[in-house]
């Protein structure tokens, strides 16, 4: 090789050793950071738990919940809810969760955009429930989603055929007419659950028949109305939260916040995609099956 080849190839290797060590160190930074924020030394803070976005049931999640009770640096828990709601089973999850951890040591909730259906059943499970004056809440009930195409079939000559052991077994089907007897049985199931909801907003906010009956009629509140109506304690954010804890439960603003992280079986990939674009590869969303306690705009 002549001279300038030469020069021209340790130019190049120069160049590939800066850029691979500042790849290696740029990992390294980031891992750093990671690990400073999320990492439980040991030392009494305060656990922030994130409840964002369609809520399901999630052994992971309960688990990580369930710790936090028998941590004796966890002085306290701070549960942020940004979410529409969810699977019915999967707020109550949640909530039952929340509620034996309640027992041990003291739980807000901070309502961000948005706190309604499932998303307010973790809500009540806090001892006190703040929200923004703009943020969302409230809309409480239950609905059960299906779709009809049997008009489609027709259309296009398809004649579905099934058999089953009593004319309620499989309904309601897409595949066939709803009936006026599937409907009242539906009727009766959503009726049941909501009278569940119901009753643990009664017990959990002290409301009367009358206060029950204007807060849970399925509408969403702003914070702004929900705080008339009792439905959360105190308008403002985490620092708000903050203030209670130090004034009710003499826990200084000073003690540092610590997040929940769950979900550690699950693949990078799977995770990096979760949090980049917003479950965009996997929208539970999308689902029709089972009870849900949700708000669709």
């Amino acid at each position: 090789m002549d001279a300038d080849a030469i020069l021209d190839r340790r130019r190049l290797k120069r160049r590939l050793m800066f850029w691979r060590l500042a790849a290696a160190l740029a990992v390294m930074a980031l891992i750093a950071v990671g690990i400073g924020t999320y990492y439980d030394r040991g030392e009494s803070h305060i656990a922030r738990l994130s409840i964002n976005g369609f809520i399901s049931e999630d052994r992971e999640r309960g688990e990580a919940i369930k710790k936090l009770m028998d941590k004796d640096e966890v002085r306290a828990v701070i549960v942020r809810i940004n979410s529409p709601g969810g699977t019915t089973a999967g707020s109550e999850q949640i909530y039952h969760a929340l509620r034996r951890v309640a027992a041990k040591k003291p739980v807000v909730a901070v309502i961000g955009t948005m706190g309604t259906s499932g998303g307010y059943i973790v809500a009540i499970a806090a001892d006190h429930i703040v929200a923004m004056e703009t943020s969302l809440t409230g809309s409480i009930g239950v609905l059960f989603q299906t779709a009809e195409f049997t008009g489609l079939l027709d259309k296009l000559g398809i004649k579905p055929f099934s058999l089953k052991s009593s004319p309620l077994k499989g309904q309601p089907s897409p595949l066939e007419t709803v009936s006026e007897e599937v409907r009242q049985a539906l009727q009766v199931l959503l009726e049941d659950s909501y009278n569940w909801f119901a009753d643990l907003v009664r017990e959990r906010r002290k409301f009367s028949s009358a206060e029950l009956q204007r807060a849970a009629d399925g509408r969403v509140f702003n914070g702004r109305q929900a705080i008339k109506l009792r439905l959360i304690d105190a308008l403002g954010g985490e620092w708000a939260a903050r203030l209670w804890l130090q004034d009710k439960h003499d826990i200084s603003m000073e003690v540092p916040v610590a997040e929940v992280l769950w979900g550690g079986k699950a693949g990078l990939l799977t995770r990096t995609l979760d949090t980049v674009g917003g479950k965009l590869f996997k929208n539970e969303r999308l689902t029709l099956d089972g009870l849900l306690s949700i708000w669709q705009p």
